[in-house]
């Protein structure tokens, strides 16, 4: 017998986010239907998140290093993170790691994209710390090919680190992800990064006219996350400027620096950028979901059943007069009522 339910309010349907009154049919993990008809609810029914960047291992350090730069927090292989992966045990690592993902799933998040650090064993770690959990993580090892052979893809530091051909003609071999840092200090790095033809850069603070031409070019998504690149004092990236080139999707990053809130994210791209609020959750949704290629990201039909559900009528979002603003500037981990992340069997 199918296992079937119904989930009502407001929906925010489809890749535009229209607003529908009506219910979301869930059955068997999937999105089975949507109903459209007048509602009892207050509810605002939204897709789960994609947080597209994002080291989880970071969560034994959680705001350490006041006052240091961004070589002397996460420049590999002697910044302070580094130091302090190093120094932990693989149960510390695993049980903080678990507890930042139990968090992201509690406040909506269906799926992340994670750089790993530890090679083989890093990747182990995250895998043993997402055991159980309902959230899915997509994690891109680093270090070493080995890394890449035991996760689902690998994630470069950054041109300037290496020249990484190998580790992307391997990845390319395997059909798996291949995510590299790039323009998030200044551009001298960006070049090479295109040069290795990835799947995705991260960050993009400082890019040139020729750099954007080329990111058109070949249509290579960009992950932001302006919220790090503000503590580490690189700038901030021009959303709106990238968005004219690329898909832009969004990203926590280091949990040192920053809770892996991507509702303080989404707020924070919002009131900095000029994009669109409807834009900006696109970039925290579906965009994410197509780099990763995840099922995930939008409420319509054949999609995997991965939602959430915000009180419209909280008080923090009651009176609200646009749905989308409401979610993306607004709204936060209090206002939700229910996460609904199921897949297929």
């Amino acid at each position: 017998m199918s296992d079937r339910r119904t989930i009502e309010g407001t929906i925010l349907r489809g890749k535009e986010f229209e607003a529908t009154e009506g219910r979301v049919i869930v059955a068997d993990g999937q999105i089975a239907g949507i109903e459209e008809e007048p509602v009892e609810s207050d509810d605002i029914v939204v897709p789960a998140f994609v947080n597209a960047h994002t080291h989880i291992g970071d969560s034994i350090a959680k705001e350490a290093g006041e006052g240091l730069d961004l070589d002397e927090l996460v420049a590999p292989p002697d910044g302070l993170k580094h130091r302090l992966l190093r120094e932990a045990s693989h149960e510390e690592t695993v049980a903080a790691m678990e507890r930042s993902l139990s968090f992201m799933e509690g406040s909506g998040t269906a799926a992340c994209i994670g750089f790993r650090e530890g090679g083989v064993e890093g990747v182990r770690a995250m895998a043993e710390a997402v055991e159980g959990l309902d959230i899915e993580s997509v994690t891109l090892g680093r270090e070493e090919i080995e890394a890449m052979e035991a996760a689902d893809g690998f994630g470069a530091s950054g041109a300037r680190d290496g020249e990484f051909g190998r580790e992307r003609t391997a990845t390319r071999e395997a059909g798996k992800l291949f995510g590299i840092h790039a323009g998030e200090r200044d551009p001298d790095d960006i070049n090479g990064a295109l040069d290795l033809d990835p799947d995705f850069l991260v960050h993009m603070v400082h890019p040139e006219r020729i750099h954007l031409e080329r990111v058109a070019d070949r249509d290579v998504p960009i992950v932001v996350c302006p919220r790090s690149n503000l503590v580490t004092g690189v700038g901030t990236p021009d959303i709106a400027e990238l968005a004219e080139h690329t898909t832009v999707a969004l990203g926590t990053d280091n949990v040192m620096l920053n809770s892996p809130s991507m509702f303080r994210e989404m707020e924070f791209a919002a009131k900095l950028s000029e994009v669109s609020a409807r834009y900006v959750l696109k970039m925290a949704t579906h965009h994410g979901a197509e780099i990763a290629d995840l099922n995930c990201g939008v409420i319509e039909e054949d999609r995997d059943a991965r939602l959430f559900v915000l009180d419209g009528d909280s008080d923090n979002l009651t009176g609200y007069q646009n749905p989308v603003r409401a979610v993306v500037r607004r709204a936060g981990i209090d206002d939700v009522r229910e996460v609904v992340l199921e897949t297929p069997d």
